[in-house]
C-alpha cells in the first residue's frame, strides 16, 4: 500500500496538480492586492471617498454602542454587520480571475488549434470507378481508366 501511495503522489499528475495549487494561491494574493489597493481607491474616490472595505449594515449594535467609523470598529465592539463593501470587492477579485482564467484557456486552445496539423492526403478517388487511389497515380488499378 505504502509503494501505491508513493507512485501516486509522485506520478506526474499529482505534482502538476500541486504546482497548479500553489500558482494559483500566489495569484489570488495579487489579485486581491490588485482590487483592494489599486483598482478600488480610485472607484471609491470618484464615488466621493468611499472606502468599499468599510461599508456595511449594522444589524445589532455591540459594546461601546453605534456609530462606528469602520468596519474594524464594528467588529471590536461586537456589533452584528453585513459585510457588503467586502462582498463588492470579492466580486470585482472573482471577475478579474475569471476574465485572466478564461483569457489563458482561451490562449491555450488557440495554441492548441494551430498545433493539430490537417491529416495529409494519401489517396484520390479514381472518377470512373469510386476506388480509392494513390494521389500520383496516373492510371487507375482497378478499372485501368488514365486519371492522370
Amino acid at each position: 500500500m505504502w509503494e501505491e501511495f508513493k507512485e501516486f503522489a509522485v506520478s506526474g499528475n499529482m505534482v502538476d496538480v500541486a504546482v497548479g495549487i500553489i500558482i494559483g494561491a500566489a495569484f489570488g494574493t495579487i489579485v486581491k492586492s490588485l482590487v483592494d489597493d489599486v483598482i478600488m481607491p480610485p472607484i471609491g474616490l470618484v464615488l466621493g471617498g468611499v472606502d468599499f472595505a468599510n461599508l456595511f449594515i449594522l444589524l445589532s449594535e455591540g459594546s461601546p454602542g453605534a456609530p462606528y467609523a469602520s468596519l474594524g470598529d464594528a467588529q471590536a465592539a461586537g456589533a452584528v454587520t453585513v459585510n457588503y463593501g467586502v462582498f463588492i470587492n470579492a466580486l470585482i477579485s472573482f471577475v478579474i480571475v475569471a476574465v485572466v482564467t478564461f483569457s489563458l484557456i482561451r490562449a491555450m486552445n488557440r495554441l492548441r488549434r494551430q498545433q493539430e496539423v490537417a491529416p495529409v492526403e494519401t489517396t484520390k478517388e479514381c472518377r470512373y470507378c469510386l476506388s480509392a487511389i494513390p494521389i500520383q497515380a496516373t492510371r487507375c488499378a482497378h478499372c485501368t481508366s488514365d486519371v492522370g
